[in-house]
Order: C-alpha cells, then structure tokens, then sequence
C-alpha cells in the first residue's frame, strides 16, 4: 500500500508549495479535487482541459518529485434534482474528460442522493425501515430505479469511453450509496466498474465495523481513504450515534472526525490495513485530515505518521 493525500486539507497553499510540502512528509500521492462540494483549489478543470501545455506542466511537477495522482475526486451530489445536481453533473463530466487527458484511471466520488419524489426538491437520505409508513418504499424505489441506476448506468459508459476504469464511492451519510450493502445494489445493476471508497470512520459512527466490511468488500474495494473518528465518551452514550450540530461544534457533538489515532489506536489501525490488503487491495490510501480539535499541521503531521506505521506495505 500507498500513502497519499487529499489536497484539499493544504488548499492554502498554492500547488508547488503543497506538493513539497508532502513530500517533506514522505507522501507520493495525491488525490486532486476537480470540482463537486469541493472549490479544488490546486485544480483548475477547464484551463487544463484547454490546453495541453497546463496539463504537462501539472504532470512535470509530480514527475519531478517522483510524485502521482492517485486519484481524481469529485465528490458531490450529481442527483441533487435542482441547480446544485447540474453543476456536479457538469463537474463530473469535465473530470472524467481531465482523467482520460492525464491518464488518471480512478475517479473518487459519491453516488449522490436523490429526491423521495418525482416532485419533491430536497434530496431525501431514508435511514428508517421501509415498513412504516407503507409509502417508504415506493420513495426508495423511486430514488433507485428511476433516478440513480439510469444515471449510474450512462456515466459508466462515458468513463469507459474516457480510459477510466474505476469509480470507488465513498461511504458517506446522506448519499444513496453509504455501506457495502448498498454499494452492492449499485454494483449489481452497473456493474463492477462501480466499487467503494472504504472510509472507516463513517462506517465507525454509523456504528459497523469497517474491517468485517471490509472482508465483505473483497475486490470490490477501490479505494480506501484513511480517515478515522472518535465516539465522545459521556455524549455518545446518552444521544446515540445521529448527530446533527455542525461539525465545528466538537465539545458538544457525540462523534467527531479525528486525526488517525486518535480514535482507533494503531493496532486496530495495523489490523485494518492488514484485511483490506488480504482481501486484494494494494493500492493508494488517502489521507483525508478533517479534525477541527488540532490545527491543520499537527493534525497532517500525527495522521502521516500513524498511517506510515500502520500501512501493510
């Protein structure tokens, strides 16, 4: 395994300085934003598919420090019904062209979300079971059938035509696709370009264990993201797991996003790796810093260095 870095934790810097920034730390990857509910600020989508001399500027400057991509990530909700779903629909889009121009082969995003009607305009995430009220299901079969499989569908055909090969969806809340159970569902129906981002710590809050999913995964794991999460002690145990205060608002919120090992300690970490890569993926790992109870630097810096000791190399 790999260690990279999701660019969008260093977006203060500009890209050069990022790039040595990283390589200061040990890290030859980078996941690059390209768009969605990111501003990616290293990547600037239609200058580069504009021209040629961008693109091998950008190429020049991994290549010189021995660095790659490994990964475009362009996550966002392309099934939003109103303007938002049509901006990451034409972000999706312009990524899969950028990926086919740079060689990139694996494009990281979300499988969106859609709306419980043909009517309604706010996406609908149906975490309740389906036997009440009765409605319920005709909401999610809705949501699947004739919104996220049709669209699935004809964004496999255009990656393909692109050079892509895979998709890994990250297992975020709020999106159709949000565990293995129901990557599976999508996999099933478009096929087995479509795999996940297993990131742990969603999968932790949620309150499964990310290496039985992992074992569950098996090749259909296509992208992991090493990102880890701590259930706050005397909060978690009162309210349960479904947090809604802003994620800034850590004293008070009953799970929060952590460096790793802050949340899971390095063994469980070493145990993880160990699984994932059993079951065939000896690939990139991202490091994705989203801990707001450290600065940025003290978080970046604990993470690399938890994640080099633990890695299955």
């Amino acid at each position: 395994m790999k260690l990279s870095f999701c660019t969008d934790s260093l977006g203060n810097l500009p890209f050069e300085a990022m790039l040595d920034k990283l390589l200061e730390l040990g890290v030859r990857g980078v996941e690059m934003t390209t768009g969605g509910w990111s501003s990616a600020p290293h990547l600037q989508t239609d200058e580069l598919l504009g021209s040629a001399a961008k693109r091998q500027g950008l190429l020049q400057a991994l290549e010189s420090r021995g660095m790659e991509i490994a990964a475009l990530n362009v996550s966002g909700n392309p099934l939003d019904p109103g303007e938002l779903g049509q901006r990451h629909k034409r972000d999706t889009d312009k990524t899969l062209q950028l990926a086919g121009l740079l060689g990139v082969k694996k494009i990281v995003m979300m499988s969106g979300l859609p709306p419980a009607s043909p009517g309604d305009t706010i996406p609908n995430w149906i975490t309740y079971t389906v036997s009440w009220p009765p409605s319920l299901k005709n909401c999610l079969d809705y949501q699947w059938n004739d919104v996220a499989i049709p669209y699935w569908q004809q964004l496999v055909h255009r990656a393909q035509a692109c050079g892509v090969e895979k998709f890994a969806l990250e297992n975020f809340s709020s999106m159709l696709v949000w565990n293995p159970d129901t990557l599976f569902r999508l996999r099933e129906a478009v096929g087995p370009m479509v795999g996940l981002n297993l990131d742990p710590s969603h999968l932790i809050w949620m309150g499964a264990d990310p290496i039985a999913a992992a074992r569950a995964l098996g090749p259909a794991i296509h992208h992991v993201h090493g990102k880890d999460v701590r259930l706050e002690r005397g909060l978690v145990e009162i309210n349960g797991r479904l947090e809604t205060r802003p994620v800034e608002d850590t004293a008070h919120r009953a799970w929060n996003y952590v460096a790793v090992g802050c949340g899971q300690d390095l063994q469980w970490w070493k145990e993880f790796f160990s699984v994932v890569r059993m079951m065939g993926y000896n690939d990139w790992v991202s490091l994705e810093m989203e801990d707001l109870t450290m600065s940025v630097e003290a978080g970046i810096a604990s993470s690399v260095a938890a994640l080099q000791q633990t890695l299955s190399q």
